[in-house]
């Protein structure tokens, strides 16, 4: 479908029929927490591999006194709703979970840290400073080293795999959260885009960190959005912040601004 001017009578209806099912940005949340959830299970996993000494399947683990064995359901609340979560288990019943504490049953507002790690503009030190941050002053190198060799690749994958060439709606959302620099309480922002492709079918289709709004930063986001495979974005949702509008015509000048 290619587009010479502006959109055409089937290419508004098919815009109409997909907004009509996506009213704000509470669907970004809602797309973020499976992001979130499956997070905190693969730190937990890694929580279990520093409790025994040894990775899942290992044949350490048939000499070691101790092994996995299962999982149990918890449900925590957060920031994007309930979510359904999945705890390791060890035989001996001496694992205790450190990220999401045995009788915790809210988050302690770590979603938007979490979250973070996955964003563009983090580098593998930024995310070692954010999960000392998660975990507090207890939380040993090895751990660490753990979480990371776990998350690392599923982040990298995730902030580069191809998109779709045609995204008749998108929408930004940026959220403000504070973290620790140099001893120093900072505002940082991940603004994240959802995209609802031709299929009707949503998607995150990043997120993305800064100190600051500004119009580079917007740049940046939609120079790596059509540098993973984006030719076209019919209708673009946001706030109107000052500078958006002029990023996004600048990379897709045939997209519609919706504010």
């Amino acid at each position: 479908m290619k587009r010479e001017h502006g959109l055409n009578e089937k290419e508004m209806e098919l815009v109409k029929l997909l907004m009509a099912d996506c009213h704000n940005t509470g669907d970004i949340q809602s797309m973020l927490k499976r992001l979130f959830s499956g997070t905190i299970e693969q730190m937990l996993e890694a929580e279990m591999d520093e409790h025994l000494g040894y990775e899942k399947n290992s044949a350490l683990g048939n000499n070691s006194g101790n092994s996995r064995n299962g999982y149990g359901k918890k449900t925590i609340s957060s920031d994007y709703g309930d979510c359904e979560i999945a705890v390791p288990r060890d035989r001996n019943g001496e694992f205790e979970p450190k990220v999401i504490e045995k009788r915790q049953t809210r988050t302690d507002e770590i979603e938007q840290k979490i979250m973070a790690m996955y964003a563009k503009g983090m580098s593998q030190r930024d995310i070692e400073d954010t999960l000392r941050e998660i975990y507090g002053s207890e939380i040993s190198q090895g751990l660490i080293s753990r979480i990371t060799d776990k998350i690392l690749p599923e982040v990298n994958e995730w902030q580069n795999r191809p998109l779709d060439k045609i995204y008749p709606v998108i929408f930004f959302d940026g959220i403000v959260f504070n973290s620790r620099k140099d001893n120093k309480i900072i505002s940082k922002c991940v603004y994240s885009v959802l995209g609802i492709n031709m299929e009707g079918q949503k998607e995150i289709l990043g997120t993305w960190i800064s100190e600051n709004e500004s119009a580079s930063f917007y740049a940046s986001i939609c120079s790596d959005l059509k540098s993973r495979g984006v030719t076209d974005i019919f209708i673009a949702c946001h706030d109107n912040l000052t500078g958006l509008c002029e990023a996004i015509n600048a990379v897709f000048p045939k997209t519609k601004n919706r504010v």
